[in-house]
Formats: C-alpha cells, structure tokens, sequence
C-alpha cells in the first residue's frame, strides 16, 4: 500500500501510511541506531562465539555424546541460546525507549501504537539472525556440518526463527513492566539463564539426578535444540523412555511457540498499553 496525500488542518498536507509501513519505519530506526553503535551486536557476535570455543574445546572432552561429535552436538544448542536471548534485546531497548521519553514522541505522532511493537519485534528478529549467521560460520569453522536435505536444514532455522518470536513477546512483556533497565536485566538473568542452561543446550540429559532431569527434557529450549539437531543430523539416540516433546521435538516447540506466544502477546500488548496510556 502506497502512501496517500490528503488536505490537512490549516491547508497542511498530512500522509497516511499503512501499519506495515509505519513498522518498517521502526524496524529502519532500529537498524539505524545498531549500525552507528556496533557494540550492540556483541550479545549475538562476541558472546556466542565465546561460548562455542569454551563448550567445544575446554569442556567438550569431558562431555561424552553417543554417535555423534560435540562440536555438531553444540552447535543447535548455542543457536537456541542465541535464539533465547533475543528477549534481552526487545527487552532493553523498549525500556530504554521509555524511560527517555521516546515512546512518547512517538504518541505524539499520527501513527499506531501496534507500529511500535511490530517494529521491534522485526528489529530484534533481524538483530538475532545476525548472530545465526556468525554462529553458523564459526561452527563450520570448528566441524560442525548440517548433515540432512535443504528441506530439513531451511526447516531447522524457521523453527528457530519461530521460537525467538515468541520469547521477542516475553521480552516486550519484561520491557512494559520494568521502570529501569537495571531491573529487566536482573529479572531476565533470573529467568532466562536457567531456561538455557537447564536443558540438553549443553550436555546431554541423561547424567542429570531424576527431577532436575524430568524438568530439563520438559523444558521447551530442549524441544527446540533437539528439533535442530534431529533436522541437521547432529542429534544423539535418546534414553529409553525419553518424553514426548524430545521424540517429537519439531511438532512440539511448534506448540510452544504458539502457546508462548498466544500467552505472553496479549500480556505484553495491555502492559504496553498500560504504560503508555495518557
């Protein structure tokens, strides 16, 4: 939909825009301001790629994986952390853009509230594929190899893709309910790190005490490591009597996903309102 001119008040031409038109504006303004602040990309660029070399060559001799290499074995679950992660980004910069005032700026101008939601969401889609890129590079730099058809690897990434947007709402909702950006990192580190670290992201579940176990196999980072390395060929033969949603990993982090987000995007679009409201 193209921009359309109309007589404004006082003979002022005002243009109306479509909200996807409006959101890309967003999602430019997000781009811009990591391209003059590279530093920004350190969370997907620096912080993988230094959890990749200490995992594959400090602890991996240490881990031992069953038919299949540690490095190929990691990789999917550095990709789900990076993935994970995404909701800092959402999550910092909403409430940055707060706490300065220019989310109301933005109010103040003929466009809609969803724009800036959507726009932000994109933006850190966008920002996390950065990091899928130099994760991938640096994992084939290391012997990591996706090892199926293009159908199952192309699939391997929307599934993560799917994932993220949903955690981008989680973090959108943190954004809305936090007053400083000290808080949402405190509360994000809370949360987040455990989700990551307990599941089979870094080593396998099987070594894992009984309930700690049944908690990481249920977990949905799990799901979505194992649908990664079930569609690249880097998976391992899962323990007998392995739940569901590790059998059926692709099928079930589509349900997470969905889930995730039918709960957290309400949550997340009223504390927004809520914040936001005159």
């Amino acid at each position: 939909m193209t921009a359309t001119t109309e007589p404004g008040v006082g003979g002022v031409e005002t243009h109306q825009t479509s909200l996807w038109q409006q959101s890309w504006i967003m999602v430019r303004r997000s781009m811009i301001h990591t391209k003059r602040m590279p530093e920004m990309l350190s969370d997907v660029t620096i912080q993988p790629i230094m959890f990749t070399v200490l995992f594959a060559f400090v602890f991996g001799s240490a881990i031992p994986t069953q038919g299949v290499s540690y490095r190929e074995y990691l990789l999917p679950g550095i990709l789900g952390q990076t993935m994970v992660f995404t909701c800092f980004v959402v999550a910092g910069g909403l409430t940055t853009d707060l706490e300065k005032g220019v989310i109301d700026r933005f109010r103040s101008l003929p466009i809609s509230r969803a724009s800036v939601l959507i726009g932000r969401s994109i933006a850190s889609l966008l920002h996390s594929s950065i990091g899928i890129v130099v994760m991938c590079l640096t994992g084939l730099a290391i012997g990591w190899r996706i090892r199926t058809n293009p159908v199952d690897a192309v699939l391997g990434f929307l599934v993560l893709l799917m994932f993220g947007f949903a955690m981008i709402w989680f973090g959108i909702l943190v954004g809305c309910m936090m007053q400083s950006i000290e808080a949402v990192n405190g509360l994000m580190f809370a949360s987040v790190f455990p989700l990551t670290f307990l599941s089979n992201a870094f080593v396998p579940t099987e070594g894992m005490v009984p309930v700690l176990r049944v908690i990481a196999e249920w977990n949905p980072v799990s799901s979505l490591v194992q649908s990664m390395r079930v569609l690249w060929g880097n998976d391992m033969p899962l323990r007998p009597g392995a739940p569901w949603s590790l059998e059926h990993p692709v099928l079930a982090t589509v349900i997470w996903s969905v889930a995730l987000t039918a709960v957290w995007g309400p949550l997340a679009v009223r504390a927004f309102n809520r914040r936001t409201v005159d």
